[in-house]
């Protein structure tokens, strides 16, 4: 019996139709999340808060925002454990309901002229909802992917949750801006505003008639067979890999480089009490270009990722996006547009992906079947809702009127990514370990040559 026979699960591995139903359930997940940003900032302030004072109608409607981080590691938590205990394929069709219907939901709110308090009370329960399904999207999407993928291609087939995610916030500014931009004013702000809302009824369609096709995965299908589906998987996830959840926490935080690229630096670039006057435009379409630069690299990565490793890139992707948010945050405070677009674009849409495009992979090899989705949900996203938190920390750092803004935030970002790398140098290489060895610290890694047969085997038969 071959090692690949012994050390991978048996079974109907699908890896194109994972990856395609992780692709697109992160894409038009994502979508829903990400045009409640751009209203939060440009529609719900009018809408739904009272309007004697703009300035706390603006501070809540971006609170609205914010509590959808708050929610994510309580989602995190109930839907690892249905992922670990009802099956990938069942956590990811509850995330995309969950998501879509609230999402469609608040294009049909009313508005607070229409009936006062309940209405941002609505808005406020629906972006809780929004946020507690997310926080089961990437750790399900990308748990199930790697579990269908062949041994050896897992890198480059886990990479597509990620381009999922960011075609999905191209998604929503494609739909959000040219509607905002070319309707009448006040016709956009009348119902307008309520169309990309309810376009989640063709995300909840699509995104069904494509999950429904997959079956559940061969390693957690295993599991059900040999009766070792885990009654309390976060709960043994915290006994048993305590160290690999704090590395995940730690790597996590490398939302710092989207937080400083679009919300500080937006913030410091556009607001007049900064002084450096930047067309609010140019904020628009930073995230919009840095996203289609990360679509194109990301598969690109995610392959890299299978060839020399899962940290390599991640250290490399961390260290050098956090020395280029120096330069990023230097070509703002002189006023260059084109070297701070360049920059944005090299640090984020380029440099950052080694990250990216590789954590989709690489956190859920960490742990083992039986608690992966909790684990991975978990620390992820505790992770990333600690790094909600750090706009508010350079505005008190580094409010109007500081010196040398871009050494300040600079130095904070780079500490942070600097963490984020040792915590990925502190984990165990994980891109030449089988299915079944995933999660034993003391797992012996295929030797190299039987590796690349087997990368070879996987890319010469179709799946």
């Amino acid at each position: 019996m071959s090692a690949s026979t012994e050390h991978e699960p048996q079974g109907q591995h699908q890896s194109k139709k994972a990856a395609a139903s992780g692709w697109i359930g992160s894409a038009l997940e994502y979508y829903d999340f990400f045009i409640y940003v751009s209203a939060a900032a440009l529609i719900f302030p009018q809408l739904f808060f009272p309007k004697g004072d703009p300035t706390v109608a603006i501070v809540a409607s971006l609170a609205t925002y914010g509590v959808g981080y708050v929610a994510r590691p309580i989602g995190a938590f109930f839907l690892g454990h249905w992922g670990d205990t009802h099956g990938r394929k069942q956590v990811l069709v509850l995330c995309m309901f969950l998501m879509g219907f609230s999402t469609v939901a608040v294009g049909l709110l009313p508005t607070y002229d229409q009936v006062g308090l309940l209405a941002p009370a609505l808005l406020v329960l629906l972006r809780l909802v929004q946020g507690f399904a997310v926080a089961g999207e990437i750790s399900g999407a990308s748990s199930m992917i790697l579990e269908h993928a062949p041994f050896g291609r897992r890198g480059f087939f886990a990479s597509f949750t990620l381009q999922g995610v960011q075609a999905g916030q191209i998604m929503a500014a494609a739909v959000f801006l040219p509607l905002q931009a070319f309707m009448d004013p006040v016709a956009f702000m009348s119902w307008g505003w309520r169309i990309p809302f309810l376009l989640s009824v063709i995300v909840i369609a699509m995104g069904y008639v494509i999950r429904k096709e997959v079956e559940e995965t061969p390693a957690f299908a295993e599991e059900g067979e040999q009766g070792k589906v885990p009654k309390a998987p976060i709960v043994e996830a915290i006994q048993t890999s305590w160290r690999d959840i704090l590395r995940v926490i730690c790597m996590s935080l490398m939302n710092v480089i989207p937080t400083v690229t679009s919300v500080f630096g937006a913030a410091y670039a556009v607001q007049a009490s900064y002084g450096i006057g930047f067309d609010k435009s140019i904020y628009l379409w930073i995230p919009v270009l840095g996203n289609v630069l990360a679509v194109v690299v990301i598969p690109f990565v995610g392959n890299l990722s299978d060839r020399i490793g899962r940290r390599p890139p991640i250290i490399v992707g961390a260290l050098g996006a956090g020395l280029l948010s120096f330069a990023y945050l230097y070509a703002i405070s002189i006023k260059s547009v084109p070297l701070a677009v360049c920059m944005s674009l090299l640090m984020w849409g380029l440099v950052y992906q080694g990250y990216n495009a590789v954590f989709p992979s690489f956190f859920p090899e960490l742990f083992r079947t039986r608690i992966r989705v909790s684990a991975m949900a978990i620390a992820q996203n505790l992770g990333t809702a600690m790094s909600a938190f750090l706009p508010a920390l350079f505005v008190m750092v580094a409010p109007p009127g500081t010196a040398n803004i871009p050494l300040v935030i600079g130095s904070i970002t780079f500490g942070i990514t600097v963490l984020a790398a040792l915590a990925a140098w502190s984990a165990r290489e994980t891109s030449r370990v089988h299915m079944h060895d995933l999660g034993n610290a003391n797992a012996t890694p295929a030797s190299e040559a039987d590796y690349q047969q087997a990368r070879q085997e996987a890319l010469s038969r179709p799946r």
